[in-house]
Parts: C-alpha cells; sequence; structure tokens
C-alpha cells in the first residue's frame, strides 16, 4: 500500500500537465457561465487568485490538521464568484490532492498508519458516495445554508475539542486488537520514541460513517472530524491523528468526487489551478509538520472558519 502511494505521488506532475491541457482546451465560456457578470474581473484573474490561495491552503491545512476541502468550500464559495456545485467538486478533488501530496513523507517518517487509517476509510467512502449524491439533489441555496451552519458547528467543535498530544489508553477494546491499532513513531520535536494504541473503535466506526456522509454532501475534506475521533476518542497522539487522517481522506474524496465528476461538476479552469496549489503547499506544510508547533496555526484555521461559516450563512440567506 505504501508503494502504492509513492507511485501515485510520482504521478501527480503528470496528472497537472494533462490538467493544464484540459484547462486551455476548455472554453472560457464554460468558465463565465458559472461566474456573475458582476464579478467585474478578467477570468484569469480568479484562476491566479485560487492558485496562490490553495497553495497558502494546503501548508496551514496540514499543519492545522483538517482537510483541504473544509477552508477551501466555504471560502471560496463566499469570496469567489463560481457556482456552488463547482466548488464543491473541485473542494473533494483539492482535499484528495493535499492529501496525496502529503501521505508519502508522513508515511516514511511512520506518522500516517495505514492499520489504522484503512478500517474508517472503507466506512466513510461509502457513506461519503450517499452524501455526494444527496448533496446534488438539493439547491443550491439551501446547501449554502446548510454548509454554514455545518461549518460554524466545526469551529465550535475545534475550540473546546482540546486535543491532547500524546493521550493515555490503559487497555485495547477487542475490535483494536483484532484490527492491531497500535503502533511506535519517533516524535522529532522531544527527541523521543512514542507508543500508542487504541480503543473505543466500535463507536469511532459508527462517527467515521456520518463524517463520511457530511463530507461527501458538502465537498468537505472532513479532517477537522477525523482528527478529534482519532485524537480524542481513540486516544491516538495527535500528531499520528492529523497524519492518519490524511489517508482517510484520500479514499473518501476519491469515492465521492466520482459522482462529482459523474454529474458534470467538475470545472477544470477551477478545479486544476486549485489542486496544483494545494499539492504544492500540502507537500511543504508535510515538511513542516514534524518541527513545529501546531498551536498557532489551529487558532488561524479556526478563525478563517468562523469568518467562512458567517458568509456562506448570508449566502444562504441571500444577504
Amino acid at each position: 500500500m505504501k508503494h502504492g502511494i509513492s507511485i501515485v505521488s510520482q504521478m501527480l506532475p503528470a496528472l497537472i500537465v494533462l490538467g493544464l491541457v484540459a484547462l486551455f482546451l476548455a472554453p472560457a465560456e464554460a468558465f463565465c457561465a458559472a461566474a456573475p457578470a458582476s464579478a467585474g474581473a478578467p477570468w484569469w484573474i480568479w484562476v491566479l487568485g485560487l492558485f496562490v490561495f490553495s497553495f497558502i491552503l494546503g501548508i496551514v491545512a496540514v499543519l492545522g490538521g483538517v482537510g483541504g476541502g473544509v477552508l477551501f468550500v466555504p471560502i471560496v464559495s463566499s469570496f469567489f464568484p463560481f457556482h456552488l456545485d463547482y466548488v464543491r467538486g473541485a473542494g473533494l478533488l483539492v482535499a484528495l490532492a493535499g492529501s496525496l501530496a502529503a501521505g508519502p513523507p508522513l508515511l516514511r517518517k511512520g506518522l500516517a498508519d495505514l492499520e489504522l487509517g484503512l478500517p474508517m476509510a472503507l466506512i466513510g467512502s461509502v457513506s461519503s458516495i450517499a452524501g455526494a449524491i444527496v448533496g446534488l439533489m438539493l439547491p443550491a441555496q439551501q446547501i449554502q445554508l446548510m454548509l454554514g451552519i455545518v461549518v460554524l458547528g466545526v469551529t465550535v467543535i475545534m475550540i473546546t475539542s482540546g486535543k491532547s498530544g500524546y493521550p493515555e489508553v490503559r487497555k485495547q477494546d477487542g475490535l483494536s486488537r483484532v484490527l492491531q491499532l497500535s503502533g511506535l513513531y519517533y516524535e522529532e520535536f522531544s527527541k523521543q520514541e512514542v507508543s500508542w494504541q487504541a480503543h473505543r473503535t466500535p463507536v469511532a466506526m459508527l462517527l467515521f460513517f456520518v463524517i463520511g456522509f457530511i463530507g461527501g454532501m458538502f465537498g468537505l475534506g472532513a479532517g477537522f472530524a477525523n482528527v478529534p475521533v482519532y485524537n480524542l476518542l481513540m486516544g491516538v497522539p495527535l500528531k499520528v491523528s492529523v497524519a492518519t487522517s490524511g489517508l482517510v481522506l484520500s479514499i473518501n474524496g476519491s469515492a465521492a468526487a466520482w459522482v462529482y465528476i459523474f454529474n458534470g461538476a467538475v470545472l477544470p479552469l477551477i478545479t486544476v489551478p486549485s489542486i496544483a496549489g494545494m499539492m504544492i503547499g500540502s507537500k511543504i506544510g508535510a515538511k513542516l509538520l514534524p518541527k513545529v508547533n501546531t498551536k498557532t496555526i489551529r487558532v488561524t484555521v479556526i478563525a478563517i472558519l468562523a469568518l467562512s461559516g458567517i458568509r456562506s450563512l448570508l449566502k444562504g440567506f441571500g444577504i
């Protein structure tokens, strides 16, 4: 599995080139149809803005322990002149690209754990497909309103979660032992090896099913919920939770993204610059993660989420 993720990472430059070809072959009229005439700026300004924004977002998302989609969708839908369906489709692919870009270095460092990620990803990918189908059936304004509520709820969760760097788990549950949800990694910040094990696995699986549905419905990379479940509920160290959450996002995002692609909700002029910026930023963020204190980044993410949630609510009410 690790070798497979590495191969995908090596193929990403080629995928960018193919995407750029699609970008220039796609008619500019298609983009203009997605943006209101009152946008008042050339189309390429928005494309360049998306690239720069996604690059910064890629760094912040990895360090803050959230999927790129949970920041991308509310911010872009609130401050860029694009239809919400296109933004949600791009958001899933952005979260997927960021996770794939950050995955190999985190696996090599022993922070991301396959045994911990794959069972939850299997459950979440099934529910994310269902969520994507439901989301595309609802009116855009209604989705915008619900998105604002969800994002503000995420903000409250992140404020009150009080994540623990090294939770203490005295005893594994039976399912956790069967799935071998335990491990060891080297903590560069404190220069020591840290062993960990998980518990409360059945409850966590139920929550990952719900998280997958929400992620697919709103086009969010649900790292905002994955990390607290791993860290606070299952007792997994924070950095392992953040890194493994990326693996879950990559699988769930790829499952739900096909629904948006099949329904024509993926526009190259929005998706390609966003993915390119996210991939570059995520690689930088993954290299910085073992060396930095993520508290300041987390506070910044919370502030951005709160602002984006309020904007989404106002747009949902037609303000």
